[in-house]
């Protein structure tokens, strides 16, 4: 799935941990990231969160798609800095699923929560790939 995740890997975006309900992503703040205050434009900040759901979700080798996505910001993102976004499975039943995702900035300080509900459809797919997962 990492290598044909263009949009990830083109957002300059690391995967540096996935396991079945759980992943971590990471990527740095750059120049052409920034909204007119000079943080972090929040949809940069929503696509770090996004992608980590979706590898959590899609690492039992099941095809799963999001459903319902919100997220909260709680602090803004600086231009340079490296922002991480762990995932976490809350719940699995059927074929839904609902996953945490907290966005950290290298301090650890919370910048953004957002929660993604899963729904898995037809097809399988290979989350991590040996040696390719990194970014």
């Amino acid at each position: 799935m990492w290598a044909e995740d263009r949009a990830s890997r083109g957002l300059g975006m690391r995967l540096d941990r996935i396991g079945p309900g759980e992943a971590v992503l990471s990527m740095r703040v750059r120049d052409d990231m920034t909204n007119g205050h000079g943080s972090c434009h929040g949809g940069f900040i929503f696509a770090l969160a996004d992608s980590a759901f979706a590898f959590a979700c899609n690492a039992y080798d099941q095809r799963a798609v999001a459903q319902h996505c919100a997220v909260t910001f709680l602090r803004p993102g600086k231009r340079g800095e490296v922002l991480t976004a762990r995932a976490v499975e809350r719940a699995r039943e059927g074929r839904s699923g609902i996953y945490d995702v907290t966005v950290s900035d290298a301090e650890g300080r919370v910048v953004a929560e957002f929660r993604g509900h899963s729904r898995t459809v037809a097809g399988t797919v290979l989350a991590g790939e040996g040696g390719s997962a990194h970014g």
